[in-house]
Protein backbone atom coordinates (compact mmCIF):
# COMPACT_ATOMS: atom_id res chain seq x y z
CA UNK A 1 0.00 0.00 0.00
CA UNK A 2 1.19 3.27 -1.11
CA UNK A 3 1.84 5.89 1.93
CA UNK A 4 0.94 9.90 1.19
CA UNK A 5 1.25 12.71 3.81
CA UNK A 6 -0.57 15.72 3.58
CA UNK A 7 0.14 18.62 5.63
CA UNK A 8 -2.41 21.16 6.97
CA UNK A 9 -5.23 18.25 6.50
CA UNK A 10 -7.81 18.87 9.50
CA UNK A 11 -10.13 20.98 7.32
CA UNK A 12 -10.89 22.54 3.94
CA UNK A 13 -8.55 20.87 0.68
CA UNK A 14 -6.40 19.35 2.60
CA UNK A 15 -9.00 17.25 4.44
CA UNK A 16 -11.14 16.64 1.16
CA UNK A 17 -7.19 15.94 -0.57
CA UNK A 18 -6.64 13.06 2.20
CA UNK A 19 -10.62 12.13 1.81
CA UNK A 20 -10.05 10.90 -1.93
CA UNK A 21 -6.72 9.48 -1.72
CA UNK A 22 -7.95 6.71 1.29
CA UNK A 23 -10.67 6.19 -1.47
CA UNK A 24 -7.97 5.70 -3.94
CA UNK A 25 -6.53 3.27 -1.35
CA UNK A 26 -3.77 4.84 -0.24
CA UNK A 27 -2.48 5.38 3.64
CA UNK A 28 -2.79 8.65 4.47
CA UNK A 29 -0.66 10.38 7.17
CA UNK A 30 -3.17 13.23 8.49
CA UNK A 31 -1.52 16.57 9.65
CA UNK A 32 -2.55 18.97 12.07
CA UNK A 33 -1.05 21.52 14.01
CA UNK A 34 -1.90 19.61 17.63
CA UNK A 35 -1.83 16.40 18.52
CA UNK A 36 -5.80 16.49 18.66
CA UNK A 37 -6.55 18.34 16.12
CA UNK A 38 -4.79 15.81 13.70
CA UNK A 39 -6.08 12.29 15.66
CA UNK A 40 -9.20 13.97 15.55
CA UNK A 41 -9.13 14.49 11.72
CA UNK A 42 -7.60 10.93 11.44
CA UNK A 43 -10.45 9.10 13.60
CA UNK A 44 -13.35 10.85 11.24
CA UNK A 45 -11.88 10.70 7.89
CA UNK A 46 -11.45 6.73 9.18
CA UNK A 47 -15.21 6.71 9.88
CA UNK A 48 -15.91 7.87 7.09
CA UNK A 49 -13.98 5.85 4.60
CA UNK A 50 -14.61 2.94 6.79
CA UNK A 51 -10.83 1.76 7.06
CA UNK A 52 -7.76 2.13 9.58
CA UNK A 53 -5.34 3.73 6.80
CA UNK A 54 -5.33 7.39 8.26
CA UNK A 55 -2.71 7.61 10.73
CA UNK A 56 -2.59 10.83 12.74
CA UNK A 57 0.84 12.83 12.41
CA UNK A 58 1.73 16.66 13.87
CA UNK A 59 3.49 19.68 14.05
CA UNK A 60 2.73 23.37 14.60
CA UNK A 61 4.44 25.00 11.41
CA UNK A 62 5.22 28.25 12.66
CA UNK A 63 7.61 26.84 14.99
CA UNK A 64 10.82 24.93 12.71
CA UNK A 65 11.52 22.78 15.70
CA UNK A 66 8.15 21.05 15.72
CA UNK A 67 8.75 20.76 11.37
CA UNK A 68 11.59 19.07 12.24
CA UNK A 69 9.69 16.74 15.17
CA UNK A 70 7.51 15.75 13.02
CA UNK A 71 9.50 14.67 10.04
CA UNK A 72 11.02 12.41 12.80
CA UNK A 73 7.46 10.94 13.44
CA UNK A 74 6.88 9.98 9.48
CA UNK A 75 10.21 8.29 9.28
CA UNK A 76 9.79 6.43 12.39
CA UNK A 77 6.40 5.72 11.06
CA UNK A 78 6.88 4.40 7.50
CA UNK A 79 10.09 3.39 5.37
CA UNK A 80 9.42 4.88 2.57
CA UNK A 81 7.03 8.10 1.84
CA UNK A 82 5.31 7.68 -1.60
CA UNK A 83 3.62 11.21 -2.13
CA UNK A 84 4.31 14.62 -0.03
CA UNK A 85 1.22 17.24 -0.61
CA UNK A 86 2.76 20.35 0.84
CA UNK A 87 -0.82 21.69 1.32
CA UNK A 88 0.08 23.85 4.70
CA UNK A 89 -0.98 27.50 4.40
CA UNK A 90 -1.66 30.83 5.99
CA UNK A 91 -2.92 34.29 5.76
CA UNK A 92 -1.97 36.42 8.16
CA UNK A 93 -3.46 39.92 8.00
CA UNK A 94 -0.92 41.95 10.23
CA UNK A 95 2.83 41.49 10.39
CA UNK A 96 3.87 38.59 12.94
CA UNK A 97 7.50 37.33 13.51
CA UNK A 98 8.01 33.37 14.57
CA UNK A 99 10.15 32.37 17.17
CA UNK A 100 12.87 31.22 14.93
CA UNK A 101 12.44 34.91 13.13
CA UNK A 102 10.90 34.30 9.98
CA UNK A 103 8.08 36.42 9.50
CA UNK A 104 5.20 34.60 9.39
CA UNK A 105 3.11 33.89 6.05
CA UNK A 106 6.94 32.77 5.03
CA UNK A 107 7.33 30.44 7.59
CA UNK A 108 4.46 28.49 7.29
CA UNK A 109 4.02 28.58 3.99
CA UNK A 110 7.55 28.40 2.71
CA UNK A 111 9.93 27.84 5.27
CA UNK A 112 8.26 24.81 6.92
CA UNK A 113 7.32 23.09 3.62
CA UNK A 114 11.14 23.18 2.32
CA UNK A 115 12.15 22.07 5.88
CA UNK A 116 10.03 19.00 6.20
CA UNK A 117 10.82 18.22 2.22
CA UNK A 118 14.33 18.16 2.95
CA UNK A 119 14.08 16.19 5.98
CA UNK A 120 11.85 13.39 4.04
CA UNK A 121 13.59 13.43 1.00
CA UNK A 122 15.40 10.48 1.66
CA UNK A 123 12.14 8.47 2.54
CA UNK A 124 10.52 9.80 -0.36
CA UNK A 125 13.55 8.74 -2.49
CA UNK A 126 13.01 5.09 -0.76
CA UNK A 127 9.43 4.86 -2.98
CA UNK A 128 9.65 3.99 -6.25
CA UNK A 129 8.61 7.51 -8.50
CA UNK A 130 7.95 9.49 -5.20
CA UNK A 131 6.21 12.32 -5.86
CA UNK A 132 6.42 16.10 -4.39
CA UNK A 133 3.36 17.81 -4.63
CA UNK A 134 3.18 21.52 -3.51
CA UNK A 135 -0.15 24.05 -3.25
CA UNK A 136 0.64 27.32 -4.70
CA UNK A 137 -1.71 29.63 -5.83
CA UNK A 138 -2.71 32.18 -8.77
CA UNK A 139 -1.42 34.96 -5.78
CA UNK A 140 2.31 34.42 -7.47
CA UNK A 141 1.01 36.90 -10.38
CA UNK A 142 2.57 40.08 -10.06
CA UNK A 143 4.74 38.55 -6.75
CA UNK A 144 8.15 39.85 -6.26
CA UNK A 145 11.28 37.41 -3.96
CA UNK A 146 14.17 39.88 -2.84
CA UNK A 147 16.88 37.59 -1.68
CA UNK A 148 17.88 39.91 0.50
CA UNK A 149 14.89 40.39 2.80
CA UNK A 150 12.98 37.29 3.49
CA UNK A 151 11.61 38.63 6.56
CA UNK A 152 9.59 40.71 4.50
CA UNK A 153 10.63 43.74 6.45
CA UNK A 154 10.03 46.28 3.83
CA UNK A 155 6.37 47.34 2.31
CA UNK A 156 4.85 44.69 4.05
CA UNK A 157 0.88 43.77 3.10
CA UNK A 158 -1.09 40.92 3.66
CA UNK A 159 -1.44 40.08 0.12
CA UNK A 160 2.34 41.10 -0.62
CA UNK A 161 3.20 38.82 1.93
CA UNK A 162 0.79 35.63 0.76
CA UNK A 163 1.82 36.03 -2.83
CA UNK A 164 5.32 36.35 -2.28
CA UNK A 165 5.27 33.33 0.15
CA UNK A 166 3.16 31.35 -3.06
CA UNK A 167 5.69 32.71 -5.57
CA UNK A 168 8.37 31.37 -3.18
CA UNK A 169 6.62 27.39 -3.59
CA UNK A 170 7.33 27.84 -7.11
CA UNK A 171 10.59 28.86 -6.97
CA UNK A 172 11.08 25.52 -4.48
CA UNK A 173 9.55 23.56 -6.85
CA UNK A 174 11.72 24.77 -9.62
CA UNK A 175 14.85 23.90 -7.86
CA UNK A 176 13.70 20.87 -5.77
CA UNK A 177 13.10 19.73 -9.59
CA UNK A 178 16.45 20.65 -10.88
CA UNK A 179 18.56 18.77 -8.31
CA UNK A 180 16.39 15.53 -8.67
CA UNK A 181 17.04 15.53 -12.60
CA UNK A 182 17.83 12.11 -13.28
CA UNK A 183 16.01 10.20 -10.51
CA UNK A 184 12.74 9.02 -10.26
CA UNK A 185 11.26 11.49 -7.80
CA UNK A 186 8.94 14.26 -9.29
CA UNK A 187 8.10 17.74 -7.87
CA UNK A 188 5.47 19.74 -9.11
CA UNK A 189 3.43 22.54 -7.49
CA UNK A 190 -0.16 23.97 -8.70
CA UNK A 191 -2.84 26.44 -8.43
CA UNK A 192 -5.65 24.91 -6.43
CA UNK A 193 -8.61 27.42 -7.89
CA UNK A 194 -10.36 29.96 -5.73
CA UNK A 195 -12.01 27.55 -3.40
CA UNK A 196 -14.36 28.41 0.11
CA UNK A 197 -11.70 27.85 2.92
CA UNK A 198 -10.99 29.55 6.28
CA UNK A 199 -8.02 31.21 4.02
CA UNK A 200 -10.32 32.45 1.47
CA UNK A 201 -12.50 33.71 3.99
CA UNK A 202 -9.27 35.04 6.18
CA UNK A 203 -7.63 36.77 3.64
CA UNK A 204 -10.35 37.83 0.80
CA UNK A 205 -13.70 38.48 2.85
CA UNK A 206 -15.38 35.80 -0.06
CA UNK A 207 -16.55 32.58 -1.13
CA UNK A 208 -15.40 30.40 -3.67
CA UNK A 209 -15.65 27.07 -5.32
CA UNK A 210 -16.12 23.35 -3.46
CA UNK A 211 -13.37 21.91 -1.42
CA UNK A 212 -14.38 18.65 -4.19
CA UNK A 213 -13.04 21.44 -6.83
CA UNK A 214 -10.38 22.48 -4.71
CA UNK A 215 -8.77 19.06 -4.40
CA UNK A 216 -8.83 17.33 -7.36
CA UNK A 217 -5.03 19.00 -8.77
CA UNK A 218 -3.46 17.77 -5.83
CA UNK A 219 -5.45 14.53 -5.90
CA UNK A 220 -4.60 14.45 -10.00
CA UNK A 221 -0.97 15.40 -9.13
CA UNK A 222 -0.13 12.20 -6.72
CA UNK A 223 -2.16 9.52 -8.23
CA UNK A 224 -2.33 10.38 -12.34
CA UNK A 225 -0.37 8.04 -13.95
CA UNK A 226 -0.73 10.67 -17.10
CA UNK A 227 1.96 13.14 -15.05
CA UNK A 228 3.89 10.32 -14.31
CA UNK A 229 7.60 11.04 -14.50
CA UNK A 230 6.60 15.03 -15.22
CA UNK A 231 8.81 17.21 -13.02
CA UNK A 232 9.09 20.91 -12.32
CA UNK A 233 5.62 21.67 -13.76
CA UNK A 234 3.05 23.89 -12.29
CA UNK A 235 -0.82 23.25 -12.80
CA UNK A 236 -3.85 24.51 -12.50
CA UNK A 237 -7.36 22.33 -13.30
CA UNK A 238 -5.69 19.45 -13.56
CA UNK A 239 -3.79 20.76 -16.66
CA UNK A 240 -0.21 22.45 -17.15
CA UNK A 241 0.46 25.96 -17.45
CA UNK A 242 3.13 28.03 -17.40
CA UNK A 243 3.46 30.53 -14.29
CA UNK A 244 5.26 33.67 -14.70
CA UNK A 245 8.75 34.73 -15.84
CA UNK A 246 9.59 35.21 -11.99
CA UNK A 247 8.60 31.72 -11.19
CA UNK A 248 10.55 29.92 -13.63
CA UNK A 249 13.97 32.00 -13.20
CA UNK A 250 16.27 29.27 -12.78
CA UNK A 251 19.05 32.03 -10.97
CA UNK A 252 16.52 33.24 -8.99
CA UNK A 253 15.62 29.87 -7.71
CA UNK A 254 18.54 28.52 -7.47
CA UNK A 255 20.01 31.38 -5.02
CA UNK A 256 16.70 31.43 -3.13
CA UNK A 257 17.28 27.82 -2.24
CA UNK A 258 20.71 28.27 -0.69
CA UNK A 259 19.41 31.25 0.84
CA UNK A 260 16.40 28.82 2.54
CA UNK A 261 19.62 26.71 3.52
CA UNK A 262 20.86 29.06 5.42
CA UNK A 263 18.51 30.34 6.93
CA UNK A 264 17.51 27.23 8.28
CA UNK A 265 20.64 25.50 8.82
CA UNK A 266 20.14 24.72 12.55
CA UNK A 267 17.05 22.63 11.74
CA UNK A 268 18.64 20.61 8.51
Amino acid sequence: MKTALVTGATDGIGRETARRLLEHGLHVLVHGRSESKATEAASALNAESGSANATPVWGDFSRMCEVASMADQVNALVPQLDVLINNAGVYEKERRVSEDGFEMTMAVNHFASFLLTRRLLPTIECAPRGRIVTVSSMTHQGAKLDIKDLELSRDWSAYGAYGTSKLANLLFTHALADRMRGGETTANALHPGVVATKLLRAGFSKGGGSVQDGAATSVHLATSPKVEGLSGRYFVGCREKKPTVAARDGKLADAFWTASERALEKFL
